[in-house]
């Protein structure tokens, strides 16, 4: 490893695993004996393989598992998660012999949405989010394939692995979120109450940690 390096509280690095220059390595993160990660690990991330990707978190499973995945199904109503404020909400669903549709209503989610956007097309390896929002709600729905939300409010993590597209998840601000395990159809859409503003992102985790404390 080298000294440039940075290797936050609880790290673990396994034996014969290589980390290079300025990379970060999160709190808690597992670095798996034998990787060589050349990229920033996010906190409570456990990572492998040469280059490394992303395998799991701390308090996830490692596999993709029946168990994990939300189907719409089984949300009849909003469902709080064990994360404050996130909540599973479904989306109105009509199927017949033409195919099946989903609906939202904006009037159902907690706020009115002023941007939407779309991820697709991520390698499987990698992170998308990584970040959370100082007064900007979100709600994620995955329209095609599959993918995995790890919402965290600084105290409770929770993993989601979505594959329908008639449920949703609602992320309040100030709960930091990311996406892994995308499928390689995944299309993750995200509606978000306010217009794109970079200064109400945190990207730093530590800093998140200590601003959620103090909320």
């Amino acid at each position: 490893m080298l000294e440039s390096s940075k290797v936050h509280r609880g790290a673990a690095i396994g034996a014969n695993a290589i980390v290079g220059a300025r990379v970060v390595v999160g709190r808690e993160a597992v670095i798996e004996p034998g990787a060589s990660v050349d990229a920033d690990v996010p906190a409570y991330a456990v990572v492998r393989g040469s280059p490394a990707r992303i395998v799991g978190y701390a308090d996830s499973p490692p596999d993709v598992t029946e168990r994990e995945v939300v189907r719409a199904e089984t949300v009849a109503r909003p469902t709080a998660s064990a994360v404050r404020g996130v909540t599973l909400r479904p989306l109105a669903n009509a199927r017949d012999l033409r195919g099946s549709l989903s609906a939202l209503e904006f009037g159902d989610l907690p706020f009115v949405p002023r941007r939407a956007f779309a991820v697709y097309g991520v390698p499987d390896e990698s992170v998308r989010g990584a970040h959370a929002h100082r007064v900007c709600s979100q709600f994620l729905v995955c329209v095609s394939g599959a993918v995995s939300s790890v919402a965290d409010d600084g105290r409770t993590r929770q993993e989601f692995r979505l594959a329908s597209p008639g449920v949703g998840l609602v992320v309040p601000p100030m709960v930091w979120g990311m996406q892994y395990r995308f499928t390689s159809d995944a299309v993750l859409v995200v509606f978000a109450e306010l217009p794109y503003d970079p200064s109400d992102y945190i990207r730093d985790y530590e800093e998140f940690l200590e601003l959620a404390a103090g909320k």
